[in-house]
């Protein structure tokens, strides 16, 4: 495992990366309502970045078609925008990264379309508790196992799943870079609390728990790239791009 630490002027950058990237993601979000295409939300995710002297990341990234992962309901990553359209009392979770001077950022965040129903409401508080509970542990001398337990036990405490077969990562000049960050001690991975790399200052990370109200097993459709929960349960996703300090974890997708 190779891990990268980065120095102060490359921690800098992705900073701005990362600050391009919760701006633009802000403007998604906020985009969204009942009626809307999932396509329209890619139109501005290709133009907005181009804004701040970024671009997207995503397009094109091992062959992926579009500038962001538009996933809704019990779609848990990866789903690809087309014509489908946003229906009030559905979630959809957005997820969005770019390049900038050649560091990336990469965040996700799940929103309601118009009036969603108190389970899906719930569902997305606990997954984004289970995101700040893993950044919490995200401290210069903790190891990485000590994250994934925090996320798991945040979800499972609550009566949700925790998705095992996807990763949070390493990033920085590359969009995956080591480590790969369990949301479970249940992966196959199997890193337990006390476990794992040591998280060092200059370490860059992007946690993304998955969570459902269902099971954790998941399937693949015949696209190649979209993933959804096999039981057909929904599902959110909650990511930040983190820096490792001498003190409190640095949150870099923030604006």
């Amino acid at each position: 495992m190779a891990i990268i630490i980065k120095t102060d002027a490359e921690i800098a950058l992705m900073r701005e990366a990362g600050r391009i990237t919760a701006t633009v993601l802000e403007i998604l979000t906020s985009s969204v309502k009942p009626g809307m295409r999932t396509d329209e939300l890619d139109i501005i995710a290709e133009k907005e970045p181009k804004r701040f002297g970024a671009i997207p990341s995503f397009k094109g990234y091992r062959g992926y078609p579009a500038s962001l992962c538009v996933s809704v309901n019990e779609e848990i990553v990866h789903g690809i925008p087309d014509k489908r359209i946003l229906l009030e009392g559905d979630i959809v979770s957005i997820d969005y990264g770019v390049i900038y001077k050649g560091f990336q950022g990469d965040a996700a965040r799940t929103v309601a379309v118009g009036k969603v129903s108190a389970q899906s409401r719930k569902l997305m508080e606990v997954t984004e508790g289970a995101l700040k509970a893993g950044i919490i542990k995200a401290y210069k001398g903790n190891r990485l196992g000590d994250v994934s337990a925090a996320i798991e036990e945040y979800a499972e405490s609550r009566g949700y799943t925790v998705v095992r077969e996807y990763t949070g990562h390493g990033i920085g000049r590359n969009m995956h870079e080591d480590p790969q960050i369990p949301n479970t001690t249940k992966s196959l991975l199997g890193m337990m609390r006390g476990t794992g790399p040591v998280l060092k200052k200059g370490m860059t990370l992007a946690i993304e728990p998955m969570v459902n109200i269902g099971g954790w097993e998941t399937k693949v459709d015949s696209n190649g790239w979209t993933v959804r929960t096999r039981d057909g349960s929904l599902s959110a996703h909650f990511e930040d791009t983190i820096a490792i300090t001498d003190g409190e974890p640095e949150v870099l997708t923030s604006v």
